[in-house]
């Protein structure tokens, strides 16, 4: 992937960057976690602005023009590639009962649910893990690190930046020979994990609080939850956030599982 690579590298240099502002940076932080508030910021204004002027509107057409049944079947196959990966942690992780659920799904979806455009898995009581080489390190005890949004990425942690490699080279679309195919399907991918965001959109409008500010906590707390297996210690700071999004994915999933029917 060679689009990939260069967007890897492009990011640890304005990563090394971003530290150095923050590092710079007199104002005191807020909140602990995020000590480059200051240049956070600055970069997610330009990833909103980006969002705003190319992302979300061609989700938007996307959503308009592609029947939703089309789109179950799009999201459910690139999400049938994304268990190598969940099976790759669970495994790195010691969790052989939920790597044997991700060889199960795999199993069965890119055979019966052709190639996982149907997820015939989730049916036969084989639910969805969502693992990556960010929560493995965060399972064996690394700390996340600083709070950092990264250009065109989003938020992450200094510790999560560096796994997004490992994480590309353990999705199966990486070693698709054809470049050009390859980088339509993960531009593909893009655009329907972004309209897959659309309805959120919903609850961060009514936010009392910036919505930098929520959507930093929500990450964060939504990665100790994930890294703790739905435990996590303590109280958690975004956690109205997190139910209100939790409710309106299922919601959202109600309603696609009733029109088709």
């Amino acid at each position: 992937m060679n689009v990939a690579r260069s967007l890897t590298a492009a990011t640890l240099v304005l990563v090394m960057t971003g530290i150095a502002a923050g590092c710079a940076t007199t104002q005191e932080p807020r909140d602990p976690r995020d000590p480059w508030e200051g240049f956070n910021r600055v970069v997610f204004e330009f990833n909103e602005a980006v969002d705003k002027a190319v992302l979300r509107p061609v989700a938007v057409g996307y959503t308009r023009v592609t029947p939703r049944p089309v789109r179950t079947g799009i999201g459910n196959f690139f999400s049938n590639l994304g268990d190598v990966t969940n099976l790759f942690n669970n495994l790195l992780q010691l969790k052989f009962d939920a790597a044997a659920n991700d060889f199960g799904r795999l199993a069965f979806n890119t055979t019966f649910g052709m190639l996982g455009i149907l997820d015939v898995a989730s049916h036969m009581d084989l639910p969805k893990n969502n693992e990556d080489f960010g929560q493995t390190l965060g399972y064996w005890g690394v700390p996340s690190g600083p709070y950092l949004v990264l250009p065109l990425l989003g938020p992450s942690t200094v510790r999560d930046t560096p796994t997004r490699y490992v994480d590309m080279i353990t999705h199966p679309l990486y070693y698709h020979d054809n470049s050009t195919e390859r980088n339509i399907a993960a531009g593909v991918m893009v655009v329907d994990t972004r309209a897959g965001f659309l309805p959120t959109e919903r609850v961060l409008e009514d936010l009392p609080v910036d919505r930098y500010t929520a959507l930093r906590d929500f990450y964060l707390d939504r990665r100790e939850y994930l890294i703790h297996d739905g435990e996590p210690p303590g109280q958690d700071r975004g956690a109205d956030l997190f139910d209100e999004l939790e409710a309106l994915e299922a919601l959202e999933a109600e309603e696609a599982a009733e029109q088709a029917r």
